[in-house]
């Protein structure tokens, strides 16, 4: 019970083409490039991006430190000043990257594309400063799971797919429904 995380790479990449239409350069950032679920993010990213004028410098990594995962984004603004877009792969991304991107006075002069919905990250979309967040849904997860389980422990057939994965949609929120999203976000989680 999962995501597919090369189509939530594309869904980001779509977001980012969307966001750049005109191309330019942007930095990736994410704990650690070797996990799987980042190597797939990048994937369907780079197929999304593909034939478009848009060109991926760098992915950073930051071993799943947050200051460095900051720092890492605040090093990509000066070096690249003429970057276009920054696009945070892992969870604790968008917070950093929203960081950096503010002290460095760069709120609305690079797009920003993130991950998960950290309420950082949720308050960026809302306030227009993150184009969008590619969201998984951990609560269905866990329901489609007991219902499949239950329903075997009862004898009923559950049609395994052939690849043995049963894949849980992504979805991309923006500021159109960013307010409703994150009211069942709150709700579901206890709040």
């Amino acid at each position: 019970m999962g995501t597919d995380n090369v189509a939530a790479g594309r869904q980001a990449g779509e977001l980012v083409k969307k966001a750049i239409p005109g191309g330019g350069k942007i930095m990736l950032f994410v704990g650690k490039r070797d996990a799987q679920n980042a190597k797939e993010r990048i994937q369907g990213l780079e197929e999304a991006i593909k034939g478009s004028n848009i060109s991926v410098i760098d992915v950073r990594t930051d071993d799943t430190d947050r200051v460095r995962a900051k720092q890492n984004v605040s090093d990509t603004l000066v070096k690249y000043p003429d970057i276009a877009g920054l696009v945070g792969l892992w969870s604790y991304n968008g917070p950093a990257i929203i960081s950096a991107v503010k002290d460095a006075g760069k709120t609305g002069k690079v797009k920003l594309i993130t991950f998960d919905e950290e309420n950082d990250t949720l308050q960026g979309v809302k306030d227009g400063v993150v184009e969008g967040t590619i969201v998984q849904n951990p609560y269905e997860f866990g329901r489609q799971a007991v219902t499949l389980m239950a329903k075997k422990l009862r004898g009923q057939d559950i049609n395994i797919p052939e690849n043995k994965a049963f894949i849980v949609a992504t979805r991309v929120i923006g500021t159109d429904n960013v307010d409703d999203f994150w009211a069942n976000l709150k709700k579901l989680r206890g709040h």
